[in-house]
């Protein structure tokens, strides 16, 4: 069974929609290790500050099979597909990495490349699979945090129960 790590960000409602989804994904998906929480800034457009976490699962589903049910709670979240890219959302679940499978080819980014791009991904990931392998790089996400440490904006933890 792939280890699976997925992001997790919301603005709206953020708390109640972190505790919901890490609950929800519990049930679906069985134990879960869960990151600690980051307030982030929003990329690419003005807005509500965002949550962050990540979380991690072993399951037998496809790629495809997941994100159909990753889907469906976001939808169950409140949140509609289909408008701008960068705007606030109730809910954003995105597979991050999948065992070691490496897939770019639309609509699939695995592993995804915000993995590099973000501290709001790469921090929480780190907390959690810091001695794990990018299957790219092959560096560890420890390693890459440590090279790329100091973001602008900074991340500021949050104290929540999840």
């Amino acid at each position: 069974m792939p280890r699976v790590y997925l992001s997790i960000g919301s603005n709206i409602e953020r708390g109640r929609n972190l505790r919901s989804a890490v609950a929800t994904l519990c049930q679906r998906f069985g134990s879960l290790t869960v990151s600690p929480v980051y307030e982030s800034r929003p990329v690419g457009f003005e807005g509500d500050d965002f949550y962050n976490l990540v979380v991690g699962f072993d399951t037998d589903q496809s790629v495809d099979e997941m994100n159909l049910v990753l889907r469906g709670i976001e939808a169950a979240h409140g949140r509609v597909r289909g408008g701008k890219k960068f705007s606030s959302r109730t809910l954003d679940l995105d597979v991050l990495l999948y065992g070691d499978l490496i897939d770019h080819d639309p609509p699939r980014d695995i592993p995804r490349r915000e993995i590099t791009q973000h501290a709001f991904v790469l921090k929480p990931l780190c907390d959690i699979a810091g001695s794990s392998k990018h299957p790219e790089t092959g560096e560890t996400f420890a390693d890459l945090w440590r090279e790329r440490g100091d973001w602008l904006p900074p991340l500021t933890p949050v104290s929540i129960s999840l």
